[in-house]
């Protein structure tokens, strides 16, 4: 359970400061750290605390405990850019602005809260690109419908939501109901139907010369070093390397009519196979 981790190298305090510096101090005191620059972890849950004093002194802080407070917000975190594991749940916060100054976070919990707008909340977490684990159950915004496969939909990089993995029958479901085109052009690529290509009709279709492989191209050598002048020469290369699809069909057009067959004008040659390779 994520909020029941503790660091394993911290001692706590018996008593609870009144304030928000008194509680850090107090940490800081506690652990022995001399230098900002030594703060790597700091342990603020179960303090009471309804604000907290900015951490931006604390600039190799990665992983910060505050759950089971009273937290309305969270713009004191503003310059920890260092910071990885951010617990947050049972606390009473409504909104997350400052949360997107926070790239190098991959464990967020914000369970317990009071969250309700699920629009603004996944806007301010999309600024992080490293996000693994998070966890808003127990927040207003849970009562939208779609909530989970909304939240996949706008944080794929998610791993974990809510304590479970992310699935990939999640993961196409999200773009069935959320991105209509993408699912449109998956559909068709599945059952081989063409394209519709005419978003941008202004362009015409241009057919590109027959592209050769380089001379000094080695087909063996699994890590090819050649540097080539056109970059679609290194895409066409690279084509070379896939896997070979082949796929075999009657071709329609050798097999008679029922008319041919009875004046026996091509019942002599035998139906022939067409057969269509592909990288």
């Amino acid at each position: 359970i994520l909020e029941a981790e503790k660091p394993h190298n911290l001692l706590f305090a018996s008593w609870r400061p009144r304030r928000a510096s008194d509680a850090v101090e107090d940490q800081l005191k506690i652990c022995g750290y001399k230098r900002d620059a030594d703060v790597f972890e700091l342990f603020l849950s179960k303090k009471d605390l309804t604000e907290v004093i900015d951490l931006s002194r604390f600039k190799n802080l990665k992983y910060l405990w505050l759950h089971h407070n009273k937290l309305h917000g969270i713009t004191f975190l503003t310059r920890n850019y260092c910071l990885a594991e951010l617990y947050l749940n049972n606390n009473v916060i409504f909104d997350l602005e400052g949360l997107r100054c926070l790239p190098s976070l991959h464990v967020l919990t914000l369970h317990h809260n009071e969250l309700t707008n699920i629009d603004a909340t996944v806007k301010e977490l999309k600024g992080m690109l490293n996000l693994k684990t998070l966890t808003l159950y127990q927040n207003p915004l849970c009562q939208y419908n779609l909530y989970r496969l909304y939240v996949i939909y706008h944080l794929p990089g998610v791993e974990q939501l809510d304590r479970n993995e992310v699935t990939e029958k999640e993961r196409r479901s999200m773009i069935t109901i959320f991105d209509h085109k993408k699912a449109h052009t998956i559909q068709s690529i599945a059952f081989r139907a063409k394209i519709d290509a005419s978003w941008n009709p202004k362009s015409s279709f241009k057919q590109k010369s027959a592209q050769k492989v380089p001379s000094d191209f080695a087909f063996a050598n699994n890590v090819d070093k050649t540097v080539f002048d056109d970059p679609e020469d290194a895409v066409f290369v690279r084509s070379l390397k896939r896997s070979v699809m082949t796929v075999t069909s009657l071709n329609w057009d050798t097999v008679p009519t029922r008319e041919e067959k009875y004046l026996k004008e091509k019942g002599t040659e035998p139906a022939q196979m067409l057969t269509v390779t592909l990288r």
